[in-house]
């Protein structure tokens, strides 16, 4: 599983002009399932991801955590994670997981953000076309994937 953490200012997912998720000050996450991707995938991302120390504090250091400053988040499903270029010029996204697989894994993985670390998280529409807008504080962007245990 990889998930790709961007701190922001304010976030929202569009679908069809319409908002369906948006949120203040926290992270936007982007995230992707691949085949070999478990509960166990789901349960580290979402543990690493609710004890990031990257929002800043009162020096303007990255050391608090998103439950430390009340920040939210906003999950959006992305199989485009798992796009493979290493051949020609047009992606493969053969290592991206079917969606009867990646969406319970990514459904758990927000519950578990809810639930277990007490986030308060938006998400979009798993495999729907979404626009997503958001305004990336720092810039800080960073890369987790579970292959990496």
């Amino acid at each position: 599983m990889k998930v790709i953490v961007q701190r922001a200012l304010n976030a929202a997912v569009t679908i069809d002009g319409s908002v369906v998720g948006q949120i203040a000050k926290g992270f936007v996450l982007l995230v992707g399932v691949t085949h070999s991707d478990t509960e166990d995938d789901a349960r580290y991302l979402a543990k690493k991801v609710a004890g990031m120390r990257i929002m800043s504090d009162a020096e303007g250091k990255m050391n608090l955590t998103l439950a430390d400053v009340g920040g939210e988040v906003l999950s959006v499903s992305q199989f485009t994670l798992y796009g493979d270029c290493r051949k020609g010029n047009r992606p493969s996204f053969i290592e991206a997981a079917r969606p009867e697989q990646a969406e319970p894994l990514y459904n758990y993985f927000n519950s578990l953000l809810r639930e277990t670390y007490g986030l308060h998280v938006e998400t979009g529409v798993f495999g729907a076309d979404m626009q997503v807008s958001f305004t990336n504080d720092g810039p800080v962007t960073i890369i987790l994937d579970s292959a990496n245990l």
